[in-house]
């Protein structure tokens, strides 16, 4: 592939990713106001529908992960990439216009199997980097995420004040365009040497698990990923509630602390991931990015003084190289027709954690504010993912004190 290809190709990768985050964000301002005209419940009512749709979101992440690595790897990641965003396109067009919560449940379910199709576009990137350069690329897709962070927020809200549906349509305008633009500039990376047999028994999210942490030295970057996904989504779980109860913010407030978070996210996963894990290598970076995890959580969990938790949250960019070492190893000991299986798995450990940070954080967050709390200490969540980062940190030295 030439470098001009090879840019173009990876410019669609990496517009997939960052307008599936947008599209997260874009109807993410709305959700309870169109909730409320599809059911005509309460807030509260709709808050529970709210919870039920997040919820589906992930699980189809979670059980269709696996199925489209493998079948990206029988296939290739061309044909999975462009279906998936034609279906995901018609799926937010299904969303603008459904008239009941039922359609709309529905239309969730699909955008979480559409979105599983980060595992393809991780495996692309893995295709066309070599070992040495993919941590530094899977940074990237952290600065993706971290874009769609801060303005798919912003831009749903703007369209939403001309209309409910717009942020919707905007959203299928996106992915119909950056499907038309991969229509052009997208080679296949999967060859007749690459290709695999799609296999059920592979491809389901236990049976894919069983067969990536049979490769060597995968098990315990496997766990490590876990452990790191439920800790560190402690942010979007309970940041709202902890800033409200801790520093009396208003919703202006951590709005404003979130973009702060997602600018300082992004701007450390394009510009800081790749020297460091050049200068340290991915093992390195990784136990020094938990170190900083540790210490920023557990600073987040003590302060009393919002600055001091603002002048914090800049420094966890230094933790966001973790998770792309992370994929990195696991890649390098992943061979070349099992790449789409393996980001398969990684994209169903992370919607486990997805699912379960959130109800944990927020358990434990309600545990230490409510009345009959023995010590009142909303930082608790933040504390408990720091302890989650220690034992990552035993397991990720120990494993490589073994090899």
């Amino acid at each position: 592939m030439s470098d001009r290809r090879e840019k173009l190709a990876l410019t669609f990768i990496l517009l997939t990713i960052t307008i599936d985050a947008i599209g997260i964000g874009l109807i993410f301002p709305v959700m309870p106001d169109l909730i409320e005209s599809v059911t005509g419940g309460s807030l509260s009512q709709a808050a529970l529908w709210g919870g039920l749709l997040s919820t589906s979101y992930a699980v189809m992440q979670f059980l269709f992960g696996p199925i489209i690595g493998s079948l990206s790897d029988r296939f290739g990641r061309r044909p999975i990439l462009l279906i998936s965003l034609f279906v995901m396109a018609l799926d937010y067009l299904v969303m603008a216009i459904a008239p009941t919560i039922w359609l709309l449940l529905a239309a969730r379910v699909v955008a979480g199997i559409t979105a599983a199709t980060y595992s393809t576009a991780t495996a692309y990137i893995a295709d066309i980097t070599p070992p040495e350069n993919r941590g530094a690329r899977f940074g990237l897709i952290g600065a993706c995420f971290g874009v769609g962070f801060v303005a798919g927020p912003m831009i749903g809200g703007l369209l939403a004040s001309i209309d409910l549906h717009a942020p919707f349509y905007a959203a299928a305008a996106l992915a119909l365009a950056n499907m038309v633009f991969g229509w052009f500039v997208l080679p296949e990376t999967v060859t007749d040497a690459t290709r695999r047999p799609f296999s059920l028994a592979r491809a389901n999210p236990l049976g894919a698990l069983r067969a990536v942490s049979r490769l060597p030295g995968v098990r315990r970057v496997l766990i490590c990923f876990l452990i790191l996904g439920i800790a560190m989504n402690v942010y979007p779980a309970i940041w709202a509630y902890y800033g409200q109860a801790r520093f009396g913010w208003d919703t202006t407030m951590v709005g404003l602390s979130l973009a702060l978070y997602g600018v300082s996210f992004a701007v450390g996963q394009a510009l800081l991931v790749g020297p460091l894990i050049r200068r340290f290598g991915e093992h390195r970076a990784a136990h020094y990015g938990m170190w900083v995890d540790i210490v920023t959580l557990a600073g987040l969990g003590l302060v009393t003084s919002g600055l001091h938790a603002l002048i914090i949250t800049p420094i966890t960019a230094l933790g966001g190289v973790v998770t792309p070492a992370l994929q990195a190893l696991a890649s390098r000991a992943a061979p070349a027709d099992a790449q789409g299986e393996l980001q398969g798995v990684l994209a169903s450990l992370n919607a486990v954690a997805m699912i379960t940070s959130p109800l944990l954080m927020t358990a434990i967050f309600s545990a230490f504010t409510s009345p009959t709390a023995p010590v009142f200490s909303p930082g608790a969540p933040f504390l408990l993912a720091a302890a989650m980062m220690i034992v990552c940190l035993a397991l990720h030295v120990t494993g490589r004190t073994k090899a």
